[in-house]
């Protein structure tokens, strides 16, 4: 039983991928097992993240110091991880700010945990398409040191960061994150925009493709099908930021100056 190469190809890994590799090699003792990784977490060649999340530590490298990615650690947080809203953008490499706050998509339980410098946050699908065969709309599986991550694809992600501004770094963030982007799929963020089935999602969308419609292609097309999904009555762009701003009777949306002008690019 060669324990290195499950290291050598498992960068994090799991308690459960650990002893499904030992089982698979003939050691089907429990004890056995944790006694095992115990050794190995002991000797400096294995990192406990959290429990039931380890790290491993390359030869030469020092447990304490060594840099852990901390996309593999959100990605490996629980069996159904999926890398979204800001977190995506930054693993895109196309976030305008890097955070220290990561936020992952999950449909189990799951406490947020911290590591090192590094804040997990688990956050349930959304519950239009929760345990529906929507949920997974828009996930993509992608290669990170040569481990599968999931993780929202940037169609999904505009929605995602337009429908949850907490958990992307607020309207300034979310805009130049997005203007970074050259191209998206049209079809899929309406599509997944009325998949959500929110009134509000549907026009802040629409709002946005709209202030981009040159830079974006955004055909008229899209920006009705989003309008028959506006709210019946004005709705604020941030509902837990209630400022004063203009109505846009188009979407039904109370947008705030700074961001209808986009007033930080003169600064």
């Amino acid at each position: 039983m060669e324990v290195n190469q499950f290291f050598a190809k498992h960068a994090v890994f799991t308690h459960d991928q650990f002893v499904d590799f030992l089982k698979s090699n003939g050691s089907g003792n429990a004890r056995t097992q944790d006694t095992l990784l115990a050794y190995h977490v002991k000797a400096g060649h294995v990192l406990r993240i959290k429990r039931g999340l380890y790290a491993v530590v390359p030869e030469g490298t020092s447990a304490e110091n060594y840099p852990v990615d901390p996309y593999l650690v959100a990605a490996k947080a629980t069996p159904d991880s999926v890398l979204a809203y800001h977190t995506a953008l930054e693993f895109y490499g196309r976030a305008y700010s890097t955070f220290r706050h990561l936020h992952y998509l999950t449909s189990t339980w799951s406490r947020p945990f911290s590591f090192r410098s590094y804040y997990f946050h688990p956050v349930r699908f959304p519950k239009a398409i929760r345990d529906t065969k929507h949920s997974n709309y828009g996930v993509k599986t992608e290669d990170r040191a040569g481990l599968d991550v999931r993780v929202t694809s940037l169609e999904r992600t505009l929605v995602d960061v337009i429908d949850r501004p907490d958990f992307s770094g607020g309207w300034e963030e979310i805009w130049r994150s997005l203007e970074s982007v050259e191209y998206f799929d049209l079809d899929q963020v309406v599509e997944y925009t009325l998949l959500l089935d929110n009134a509000t999602t549907a026009a802040k969308v629409g709002f946005f493709l709209e202030q981009h419609r040159q830079l974006l292609m955004v055909e008229e097309g899209y920006l009705k099908a989003l309008q028959k999904r506006k709210p019946e009555k004005p709705v604020y762009l941030s509902r837990r930021n209630r400022k004063s701003g203009h109505l846009l009777a188009n979407w039904n949306l109370l947008v705030p100056q700074r961001i209808l002008e986009q007033s930080w690019q003169e600064v």
